[in-house]
């Protein structure tokens, strides 16, 4: 189910950074879990291993019907995952909704994290 196909003699130091997160979530899954946590599962990967991995997310959820909460700072990688979004900000909660609602907010704080722009402390409060 995570493609690991012809890796089973392999120490995990011989295993790449993609494919040791795959070993993770099959030791998580195993146990046919509830919910699955994910913390920041595609950092460190590059945006082809990043797509299998989202992609990866999507079908564990899917065929196993289970809650899979992903905790992430790749906004392409929210929008691809998430059926709802929850962005903190300042220790609370900042912002909720789809995908479409978060991406397509105007609020100044929301459109900072998406677009991926600094600005100064100052901006904020």
């Amino acid at each position: 189910m995570v493609d690991l196909p012809g890796t089973e003699s392999k120490k995990p130091s011989e295993l790449s950074g993609g494919m040791r997160k795959r070993v993770g979530l099959a030791r998580a899954i195993i146990y046919k879990p509830q919910i699955v946590l994910y913390d920041e599962p595609t950092t460190g990967l590059d945006p082809i291993v990043s797509d299998s991995i989202d992609k990866l997310i999507i079908r564990v959820r899917d065929r196993l019907q289970v809650t899979s909460v992903v905790v992430t700072h790749d906004m392409r990688s929210a929008r691809r995952v998430g059926n709802r979004i929850l962005m903190l900000h300042g220790k609370r909660i900042y912002a909720t909704g789809t995908p479409d609602e978060i991406f397509g907010s105007k609020d100044p704080i929301v459109r900072h994290f998406i677009d991926g722009v600094a600005e100064t402390k100052e901006d904020f409060f």
